[in-house]
């Protein structure tokens, strides 16, 4: 039996969710889950379509659709970004609450997993139409999330104002509640750490990924497809550990430096001219070239599907190192885990940001704020046991990083409901 909405196949026109539960059926046949506990386990447990009207600043009436899926609430409160994004749509959210369940199991934090977003380029907003349309989001939602129930974040397209709004208009509501949203800005409760946190965590397991290959820090070389948050935050936490960034992309365009690229100089390349393109002492090269590079390490960081069947046979990195979520296709990650690379998953590469969300959730509770220190060593403390744990399983059961960290999180939420009396 298959959970997918069709038979499990590795084809390039498998939908977000089918391809999460591609992942999650191979799992459930490795430890002999049984047809009904897939079921269960699979299933969203809610799935919310709001409508958003939003009046316009010139006064005309727009309406946009919104989304919250609460995957599965085994193991505590739904916990998932919300983002704002065209290309939201149920079946794409109702995927990434999927895997924030496995993600938040894999690094063991007590959460659940959930996702929300809205169907919008918010390039086309105005400040104030983006925080009445975020405060209309709050409002539909509002009896369905809460510090015990079901705590948001940022994802693409929001930030920690956006959750700053959430806020607002929930405690409006219910009385001051900092812990309804993690990713907050600091002076509302948001952790230290909190903004780096994805891309300092998938170096950690970078990290982690190299010592166990028997590789040199300094001689390993790396590519990041995506120079936004987690992007430069990967490059930054990559750099100070001692690897050599030789490339980096971002909407605009990619820049190459054999010699390793200043991580600095790009930052305010960007800051003046809105472009890592044209910085001092490196080459343009287009995306597709930059995925190609022949590096040790490639961190796609952007988004989903960029490593697909299309361009799998020109990657040249012996290992990949997912920072954004699903960006390697499941025929694409067959194929290159046949040829012998090395994929540390996104439920445990960019387990980071969750984790500290965590973290941040703990503060807001004990009404007591965290050191940077504390953070960070927690992080990687964190980020290290669910290598490990992982790492034990790929080997006890001969499979690859992504279907062991699969079945570290498929037993940790069976065991939980089982324990709940649902199984």
């Amino acid at each position: 039996m298959t959970i997918s909405a069709v038979a499990p196949h590795t084809g390039s026109g498998m939908k977000p969710f089918e391809a999460v539960n591609y992942f999650f059926d191979q799992a459930a046949e490795v430890v002999g889950l049984d047809d009904s506990a897939r079921l269960l386990l699979a299933t969203p447990e809610r799935e919310i379509r709001v409508q958003l009207p939003l009046r316009r600043d010139d006064g005309s009436l727009d309406v946009f659709i919104g989304y919250r899926v609460q995957h599965n609430s085994a193991r505590g409160p739904y916990k998932g970004g919300i983002r704002f994004h065209l290309s939201a749509d149920l079946d794409e959210v109702r995927a990434l609450a999927s895997l924030m369940t496995w993600k938040t199991a894999v690094v063991d934090v007590p959460y659940g997993g959930a996702k929300g977003g809205i169907a919008v380029d918010t390039s086309t907003l105005s400040k104030p139409e983006l925080e009445r349309l975020t405060r209309r989001y709050t409002r539909a939602i509002a009896d369905l999330i809460g510090p015990t129930r079901d705590i948001p974040a940022p994802d693409m397209a929001t930030n920690a104002q956006t959750m700053a709004w959430i806020l607002d208009e929930y405690s409006q509501r219910f009385g001051h509640s900092p812990g309804v949203v993690t990713g907050k800005p600091l002076e509302l409760g948001g952790s230290a750490g909190r903004t780096e946190a994805t891309g300092t965590g998938a170096i950690i397991c970078l990290d982690q990924a190299v010592k166990a290959a028997g590789m040199d820090r300094a001689s390993t070389t790396i590519a990041i497809q995506g120079f936004g948050n987690v992007g430069t935050w990967a490059a930054w936490e990559a750099k100070d550990r001692g690897y050599k960034v030789v490339a980096v992309s971002d909407v605009t365009g990619a820049v190459h430096c054999a010699e390793g690229l200043d991580i600095q100089a790009l930052l305010d390349r960007t800051a003046e001219h809105g472009t890592i393109v044209g910085a001092p002492g490196t080459e343009q090269i287009t995306n597709d070239e930059l995925l190609a590079l022949d590096v040790d390490v490639l961190i796609p960081a952007a988004v989903a599907g960029v490593i697909n069947p299309d361009n799998v046979d020109t990657i040249r990195a012996r290992m990949i190192v997912e920072g954004a979520n699903g960006p390697v296709t499941p025929r694409a990650d067959e194929k290159l885990a046949a040829g012998g690379v090395v994929i540390v998953p996104d439920i445990l590469a960019n387990a980071g940001g969750v984790t500290v969300s965590y973290f941040e959730w703990v503060q807001n509770i004990q009404r007591f704020r965290w050191p940077r220190s504390r953070v960070m060593g927690e992080l990687e403390t964190t980020l290290c046991n669910g290598y490990r744990l992982v790492s034990h399983r790929a080997e006890k059961f001969g499979v690859s990083l992504r279907l062991a960290a699969f079945i570290v999180g498929l037993e940790r939420v069976r065991d939980a409901s089982d324990l709940r009396g649902l199984l």
